[in-house]
């Protein structure tokens, strides 16, 4: 599938080093537009660069801290020249564990990664966006921002968050030229199941074997984006057949 109109466009990428967000930064370079790349690994971020190629632009970020978004979203808006015409909060956190046995340290990264990052980069470009009556707004959800499951205390604590936030942003820029989108996928195949074992006989995940892989999201990416002007995806719920 290839997006319309993307030729002109530009595209910031959050958690954009691997996993969902590199593939999504790759569809939406190779649908024609400008990346700018969000991540906190510079390395790979370069290594993405280098194979998207020139219309891509590394900018290494951490997405939890506001001095760092802010520092990130003045060398985008140079290179750019004005506020990208779409983002994709991606950039996530997820770890397992039971509330009595949880760090706070678990539970503030997920909330920081999942909910306050998020609102860091729209909060960057969002004034910008409506006064040129123009962008895309897409958040990567999750089954978890709907659904509960034992150890996911603050990892759904704070997709609920982020989807209640999503709602918000559609409820304020309705009209205004600025469309949102929240895609919620089921379990995806990517390096956050490392440390998860998905194969024992009590285990509440599927197997990795069944699981979304992550070019399916950056296709529901480009559904959305691909939609005419005067059309909203709200929201798209995806999950494995």
């Amino acid at each position: 599938m290839t997006a319309v109109g993307l030729a002109s466009r530009t595209a910031l990428v959050t958690g954009a080093s691997r996993g969902i967000g590199a593939e999504i930064a790759r569809s939406l370079s190779a649908s024609g537009a400008r990346v700018a790349l969000l991540a906190r690994n510079a390395d790979a971020l370069n290594t993405l660069a280098a194979e998207i190629g020139g219309r891509s632009l590394p900018v290494r970020c951490d997405v939890t801290d506001a001095a760092s978004v802010a520092a990130a979203a003045a060398v985008v808006r140079s290179e750019f020249g004005e506020a990208p015409h779409i983002i994709v909060n991606n950039a996530g956190f997820f770890r397992v564990s039971p509330l009595e046995s949880m760090t706070p340290e678990e539970f503030v990264g997920s909330v920081e990664t999942n909910l306050v990052a998020p609102f860091l980069v729209i909060n960057a470009f969002l004034r910008e966006m409506r006064e040129r009556k123009d962008g895309h707004v897409v958040t990567i959800g999750s089954l978890g921002d709907r659904t509960i499951f034992p150890g996911n205390g603050a990892y759904s604590a704070s997709k609920f968050g982020l989807r209640a936030m999503h709602e918000v942003l559609l409820a304020e820029t309705r009209g205004t030229g600025v469309r949102a989108t929240l895609i919620s996928p089921s379990s995806v195949d990517t390096s956050l199941w490392d440390p998860i074992d998905t194969d024992g006989e009590t285990t509440p995940f599927p197997a990795r074997a069944s699981m979304l892989r992550p070019k399916a999201i950056a296709e529901a990416v480009l559904y959305a984006l691909a939609q005419p002007p005067t059309v909203n995806v709200d929201e798209l719920r995806l999950s494995s057949s």
